[in-house]
């Protein structure tokens, strides 16, 4: 598989505070790539960095192809509308209603008429496997599995190749959490989706991943496929995944995942 975003030298630094060090990290096209790391390495700054929401101090990432730092503003801003991206906390705004926070990039990025943006918002809201009722509400109406699929509805909506997800899973009860991953496995399979996923759900992780990248001591200390990582020596990979909790979820039921060719 061919990559569709490629980190070479990654340097992220705010004030004497260095994030990432010479971080290297490819995105295959096609799969669902999981980031972990502990408290304090860096991964919604990097996610932030590849949707081009943080300029890093050195580096260069490679999106399709083209350098997104090095590109003017105009051909930036419409390579990085073939992303959609799901903040932690939806990141809905408050005062439009669902199908309104979807209709707003369609209108703004796309160009529609508002009743075709309306028409389209329908669309991503079934997608996102909310009923329709949903599109006439307002955030503060839905609950948490509610409100990530909204968000999710919302990153759908101008037709992404790529997914970017921060803790997509994260606040949801676990039955919630294993519909959602179950949903993430069908958009992929569906639309042919490439996903960047940062989680600390291990049961995401074992249920949906292609392949997991550790992010430890400012660059990507590990990734390859659950297997490879598991092997890997070294203590906080040893504590995360074999500790009681990683355990547990590696004695769930088997992956639904569909294989990758």
């Amino acid at each position: 598989m061919s990559a569709v975003i490629e980190v070479r030298g990654l340097r992220n630094q705010f004030g004497r505070q260095v994030v990432h060090e010479a971080l290297e990290l490819n995105l295959l096209q096609g799969e669902i790539l999981g980031v972990v790391g502990g408290s304090g390495t860096g991964k919604s700054v990097l996610l932030r960095t590849l949707v081009g929401l943080n300029r890093p101090q050195a580096g260069s990432v490679r999106l399709f192809g083209q350098d997104l730092l090095a590109l003017p503003s105009g051909p930036r801003q419409a390579l990085a509308r073939r992303l959609g991206v799901l903040f932690q906390q939806g990141a809905l705004f408050s005062s439009l209603t669902v199908s309104e926070n979807i209709e707003l990039p369609l209108i703004e990025h796309a160009g529609l008429s508002r009743p075709d943006a309306r028409r389209l918002a329908a669309l991503k809201i079934a997608l996102a496997g909310l009923p329709a009722a949903a599109g006439a509400k307002y955030p503060s109406q839905l609950s948490g599995g509610m409100v990530k699929r909204a968000a999710l509805a919302r990153a759908l909506a101008l037709d992404p190749a790529i997914l970017l997800l921060d803790e997509p899973t994260a606040g949801l009860d676990p039955i919630s959490a294993a519909a959602f991953d179950q949903l993430l496995l069908t958009l992929r399979d569906a639309l042919g989706l490439t996903v960047f996923m940062v989680t600390h759900d291990l049961d995401t992780l074992h249920a949906i991943s292609d392949r997991i990248a550790v992010l430890a001591g400012g660059r990507v200390l590990v990734s390859g496929q659950l297997a490879e990582v598991v092997a890997t020596d070294d203590p906080w990979i040893r504590d995360y995944f074999q500790g009681p909790r990683g355990r547990a979820a590696a004695g769930a039921q088997p992956s639904t995942r569909t294989p990758q060719p």
